[in-house]
């Protein structure tokens, strides 16, 4: 065993050199105390929770840190044991030299570390054996300098059934010594705070110093005002809003006055700010009918009936028809015949504008013509023969088309798509010195025209 510890004896040596180097030094050094539980129990048939077997113990400790994280501690220890089977205490007194480490960089109250050394105990005053300890430990900081210490360390031993735990509590206090040096004192010249732009702001805060600006933008300016300083701001003479980096939008269209092609008047992004008024898909400028939806192939100008004819052109823009008829439906033949029909078929009471019962039929057939093509006029003109003085005969031609004009309109032909007139005599289609010549320009003749 003795030998086992001369063996050992030069790293004691070493570390109680470092130790004693260091205070020398006068740099930080502590001491602690420890109230030591010692189990030779446990590890020699005993019991780990027979605390009442445990025996009492004092640590009288000195630190002195290498560095950071690494510190050198040399422990006394004074206490008894009582290993398991034998009836007294034994008296025992040990000195280590143990290495702790600190793994934290910059711990606040806790302050872990791990152990490790060697040491020389007498148990008795004829037994001495070697004992490695390792463990760990926790400083918990209560003032300044001054730490609450918890430790707990498991000893080999080079004795035969004497390996043992330690577990202690105690305190710790470091003393800080400052070596007084003599230092040349070098007067500073403290330079006064500079404003060079004089906006009330020191240069050393200001990041435009050379021009005036406010605090809120640390110094630098905004010329317009537009809460958009003018380092940030696209046109910084003029007022704008932030979201487009200090520029106007002065039609107030979400598109910024130097990129909207039309600033004073609101328009949409696909014609660069200009307006599409009657939403087309054609910008205003371009388009022939500004106001009114249509198409591309008329320039913006509608075709309601999409017959090819734009509306302005169209003489029935609602009803669907060539363009060789005007965009209006062709009047198809039969529908024909029954206009001519009815200057024969329509008749009246001699010498009167009373419609006979044989007229109404062929009425009815114009009545559903002008139904069908909503989109023409129908104008009604009343002739007479010579028979009589011409007056007389031009205001019964104009009484007989009006009866036909109020018949249909009773038949719910709007008034506003019919006209009527009388010529009396005056358009003969026959010879008036005929009994049949005059029969024939006895007459009513209904003409459809297109557009409305």
């Amino acid at each position: 065993m003795k030998r086992s510890f001369l063996l050992r004896l030069p790293v004691l040596i070493l570390l109680l050199s470092a130790a004693i180097n260091l205070s020398a030094q006068k740099l930080p050094v502590g001491v602690s105390f420890k109230r030591l539980f010692l189990d030779y129990q446990t590890l020699n048939g005993g019991d780990f929770g027979a605390f009442q077997d445990y025996r009492d113990g004092f640590e009288f400790g000195f630190h002195a840190p290498l560095s950071k994280h690494f510190m050198v501690n040399l422990p006394v220890k004074i206490g008894l044991s009582n290993k398991q089977g034998e009836i007294t205490n034994t008296s025992i007194i040990g000195l280590d030299a143990q290495m702790h480490y600190y793994p934290l960089s910059n711990p606040n109250i806790f302050t872990p570390y791990l152990l490790a050394g060697v040491g020389g105990v007498y148990q008795g005053m004829d037994s001495f054996n070697v004992q490695t300890p390792v463990g760990i430990g926790l400083d918990v900081k209560i003032a300044k300098n001054a730490y609450f210490n918890i430790q707990s360390e498991y000893r080999y031993s080079t004795a035969e059934n004497n390996s043992n735990f330690n577990h202690g509590i105690g305190f710790k206090y470091f003393f800080g010594r400052k070596e007084v040096d003599t230092v040349q004192v070098i007067p500073v010249v403290v330079m006064p705070d500079m404003d060079t732009d004089m906006d009330g702001i020191m240069d050393k805060e200001d990041s435009c110093p050379t021009v005036a600006g406010l605090a809120v933008f640390r110094g630098c300016p905004d010329t317009d005002g537009d809460g958009v300083e003018d380092g940030r701001d696209d046109c910084p003479v003029i007022a704008g809003l932030l979201e487009f980096n200090g520029c106007p939008d002065g039609d107030g269209d979400g598109i910024k006055d130097g990129v909207d092609k039309c600033p004073t008047v609101p328009g949409v992004a696909a014609f660069g700010g200009c307006p599409d008024t009657d939403a087309d898909g054609i910008e205003d400028a371009m388009d022939k009918c500004p106001t009114v939806a249509g198409i591309s192939a008329f320039q913006g100008c509608p075709d309601t009936d999409m017959d090819g004819t734009e509306d302005s052109k169209d003489k029935c823009p609602k009803t669907y028809g060539p363009i060789s008829n005007g965009g209006c439906p062709v009047i198809e033949a039969a529908d024909r015949e029954v206009l001519t029909f009815a200057m024969k078929a329509v008749q009246f009471q001699l010498g009167k504008a009373t419609l006979v019962n044989e007229s109404y039929g062929v009425l009815n057939q114009i009545v559903n013509i002008m139904n069908k093509y909503p989109d023409y006029k129908l104008s009604i003109d009343g002739h007479t023969d010579n028979t009589g003085t011409a007056e007389v005969n031009r205001k019964l031609s104009e009484n007989r088309a009006k009866a036909c004009y109020d018949y249909l309109q009773s038949k719910g032909i709007p008034a506003s798509r019919m006209s009527y007139q009388g010529f009396g005599p005056a358009k003969p289609i026959a010879d008036n010195s005929t009994y049949s010549g005059r029969t024939l320009n006895r007459r009513v003749e209904f003409n459809l025209t297109p557009g409305l």
